[in-house]
């Protein structure tokens, strides 16, 4: 008998059998069998179509992987600018096709790091950004011109993209060839994270203003990365992941098309965020699923004319809910699970988390093995050989039907409750997902619902984590980051500082686009915390509803 064998408990042989049918969170029910009978209601060309053709249930583009794979993406960052740039220059070295950039609480927050509220969090999840010399050090010796950056951030999302814009002029790389994404997705921060600053209205304004800018001067930048992830891993199903995303998509289209823009001059510009949870042929379908409703949403709901309007381009992968402390070596393998769920489901970008994450952030090591993830799918095991190879499956097709309906009458209900900014506002939504997640978290306790290695095949041995090696934060960080703040705020021309953010407040009062005016401030050096509190004096401080 193996070593293994001795020490984990596998437990009685029916464990592996099924008694009943599976029931999907969202309600749909799995069958034991799918034939014909199941997609006969089907119509190829309304309902599925060849990969590249509406409504692109089979992918947005005609070879998909099979000329170009995904863009392999590790979300990165933390400490100071200093280590983040050694960390990218690190993942484009073994394979990464393009950068993903975390940025640490305070940053995201509003705060600089000398601000005694950011002292606990300084450089700890992501890295500090305080000025634009943060920004131009992160990206010493990157060619802002030959790679696309992925910025996770929404409260100060137009301050991080103001930053870069001036950080591409200074390396000489014009505006209009900066590739990449920013988030941009403030209505999530209320529903599932919490990363908001000012109150829904002005976020929403401001959200629009971004992508306006984008639409004149950055037309290769996606202007806002609409995140269902967040929801998702904080107790949305994954229906509930598409439909209130969606919901949050169509809250910033009717901001800018208010504006007097046509939505097919800014549709090929938003993207989204999904993540997979447990079930893969649940996530592949969703993908599916989500990519015919947004097709028909775009061409009959909004009249896009253009049929690149019409493609929903996501990222994909996991940000942590599938991965677990007790026997974490398992997250390797529930990794590739969710790469390739995310690779079947047609996504343009894979993000994985590294499987030391539930205990710090990911060390060299950890990292390439995710990285290595993706390059075993992309070139060991034929992923790439066809195009969409799961097409056609009577499972694969009936449950993306499926799923699709539920999105839909999901979506309807948000509308008849008074749409999602109202839900938010009362709290409605939060409440939901909250009990939700609470719910999920039960079953697991009771085992209802399996996790390996933590309530079902649990070791009786297993390595502690005092034995694994992870990422050491430096206890001198936020010293070091106040210290080179210090030095910035010493070097710079006070007065050129004082008239950009007067500037930027008399923008803020007539409503004009503030990006400009961030554009300005940046370039004087004036500190995120500087320009944040210019716009809380005019916008105010959201607080949540009670009872969340």
């Amino acid at each position: 008998m193996s070593t293994l064998a001795k020490k984990v408990d596998f437990g009685p042989e029916e464990d592996y059998t099924h008694t009943q049918e599976a029931v999907l969170d969202s309600g749909i029910r799995i069958k034991k069998l799918y034939t014909p009978q199941d997609i006969a209601h089907l119509s190829f060309e309304r309902d599925i179509g060849d990969p590249g053709q509406f409504p692109y249930v089979r992918g947005i583009y005609p070879d998909m992987y099979w000329k170009r794979p995904w863009t392999r993406r590790l979300y990165a960052g933390f400490g100071n600018a200093v280590e983040t740039n050694r960390r990218f220059k690190f993942l484009l070295d073994h394979g990464q096709t393009g950068l993903s950039a975390a940025l640490d609480l305070p940053t995201q927050m509003g705060l600089d790091s000398d601000d005694p509220l950011a002292a606990a969090d300084v450089g700890r999840v992501g890295v500090a950004i305080d000025t634009l010399k943060d920004m131009e050090e992160i990206f010493e010796g990157i060619d802002l011109g030959k790679i696309s950056t992925s910025f996770t951030i929404n409260a100060t999302a137009a301050i991080l993209l103001a930053m870069y814009v001036a950080v591409g002029e200074k390396q000489g790389v014009p505006s209009k060839h900066l590739r990449g994404t920013v988030q941009n997705d403030i209505l999530k921060e209320y529903i599932a994270r919490g990363q908001y600053i000012f109150p829904p209205q002005p976020s929403i304004r401001i959200t629009g203003d971004i992508i306006e800018y984008c639409i004149h001067n950055i037309p290769r930048f996606n202007s806002i990365s609409v995140a269902g992830s967040h929801m998702h891993e904080n107790g949305a199903t994954a229906v509930q992941q598409v439909a209130y995303t969606f919901c949050d998509a169509l809250t910033y289209i009717d901001e800018v098309v208010r504006r007097g823009y046509h939505i097919d001059q800014f549709a090929q510009n938003i993207s989204f965020l999904f993540c997979s949870r447990q079930n893969m042929f649940e996530d592949i379908c969703t993908y599916r699923a989500a990519r015919k409703r947004w097709a028909y949403l775009m061409k009959d709901r909004l009249q896009a004319k253009d049929p690149r309007s019409h493609i929903l381009k996501f990222a994909a992968g996991g940000g942590g809910l599938w991965m677990t402390k007790r026997q974490p070596l398992n997250n390797i393998a529930r990794g590739m699970v969710v790469a390739l769920a995310s690779a079947l489901g047609g996504a343009q970008s894979v993000l994985l988390a590294a499987y030391d994450e539930p205990f710090a952030i990911p060390t060299e090591e950890s990292a390439g093995i995710s990285l290595n993830i993706q390059n075993i799918l992309i070139h060991e095991v034929g992923i790439t050989d066809t195009i969409d190879p799961l097409g056609g499956s009577y499972f694969i097709e009936s449950l993306t039907d499926q799923i699709d309906r539920k999105i839909v009458e999901t979506m309807d209900g948000v509308e008849k409750s008074g749409g999602i900014v109202s839900l938010i506002e009362k709290g409605d939504l939060q409440r939901q997902l909250a009990q939700q997640a609470m719910q999920e978290e039960m079953r697991i306790q009771k085992g209802e619902s399996v996790l390996v290695g933590v309530n079902r095949f649990v070791a009786e041995e297993e390595k502690g984590e005092e034995e694994m090696v992870f990422h050491e934060p430096d206890p001198m960080t936020r010293q070091r980051q106040i210290e080179r703040l210090a030095r910035v705020k010493k070097e710079r021309d006070p007065q050129q500082v004082s008239a950009a953010l007067a500037d930027l407040k008399k923008a803020a009062m007539k409503g004009e686009n503030l990006m400009p005016s961030l554009i300005r401030a940046v370039k004087t050096y004036a500190t995120l915390g500087e320009m944040v509190w210019v716009l809380k004096g005019i916008y105010g401080i959201y607080t949540a509803p009670s009872g969340i």
